[in-house]
Order: C-alpha cells, then sequence, then structure tokens
C-alpha cells in the first residue's frame, strides 16, 4: 500500500495539544513514523503557531514550547510553495489554504474535525475525513 499524503488541519493539532486522549493526539504522536507523510506550507504553518499562540496559556505551553512544537513538525513534514490558488472553492476561506496545500501536495486526505467544511474537494481527488477514520485508514484503530 502507498504510504499516505495529508494535511492536518488546524483543528487536529488544536485537539491533539488539548488532550493526550484521543484520535488527535494519536495520529500526532504517529507523525514521523513513516506510515503517513505530512505536508504543509508556509500559510499553514504560520496558521498552526497563530492559533496556538493566542491558545498558549490554555493549553499550558510557554513560548519556547510554542516555538519547539513548531520547529518539529516542519523538521517532519514536506514543504511546498502555493503557486496556483484555487479560490474560491470552499466556503470558509480559511479553509481553502488547508485545500491548496493538499492539491499541490497531491495528498489524498485532509484530516479535519470539520468535514463538512470541505464538502466540494471531490473533484479534486482529495478525501476529507477525521482523525479516526484516518487512523483506521493507517490500521491503527479497529472500526
Amino acid at each position: 500500500m502507498k504510504t499516505p499524503d495529508i494535511v492536518l488541519d488546524t483543528n487536529v493539532i488544536i485537539a491533539a495539544l488539548r488532550s493526550k486522549k484521543g484520535a488527535s493526539n494519536k495520529l500526532l504522536s504517529l507523525v514521523g513514523t513513516h506510515q503517513f507523510e505530512i505536508h504543509d506550507s508556509v500559510a499553514l504553518i504560520l496558521e498552526y503557531e497563530d492559533v496556538i499562540q493566542r491558545q498558549r496559556t490554555e493549553l499550558g505551553l510557554s513560548q519556547d514550547d510554542v516555538a519547539d512544537f513548531i520547529d518539529s513538525l516542519c523538521s517532519m513534514a514536506h514543504h511546498h510553495k502555493i503557486y496556483f490558488l484555487w479560490r474560491p472553492t470552499l466556503s470558509d476561506v480559511g479553509d481553502e489554504l488547508v485545500l491548496e496545500l493538499a492539491v499541490t501536495a497531491g495528498c489524498e486526505y485532509i484530516v479535519t474535525h470539520n468535514v463538512n467544511d470541505f464538502k466540494n474537494i471531490g473533484n479534486f481527488g482529495i478525501q476529507a475525513i477525521t482523525p479516526k477514520e484516518f487512523l483506521q485508514v493507517i490500521r491503527e484503530v479497529k472500526e
């Protein structure tokens, strides 16, 4: 089986940092194990960092923790420059950068808790699925 290529939506990152339990944290713990490959862009990394920084106190993180986390995530991801924008495709403009990255990187999946926000992506050959569904795809949890 081909190693799946994915983009992690910001809400998955936040959910993983909020709780050590659950599919988001399990998925994040598997980054770098080569069971799947994650992809990023400057825009997405900046969004991750912005959202984590705004919630840093409630997540129990220092500024150094946030910087270390972002650096670690970047070190395990494939980086892409986005040259072609597919806008407008989605109802939420904030999700467009996730879709554009997934298209550019040739990803099969966008892993998100907001699957309904990505209704119109079938034309791109990309599927929006939850962390739990993706863990089932890579056989880390039973259906």
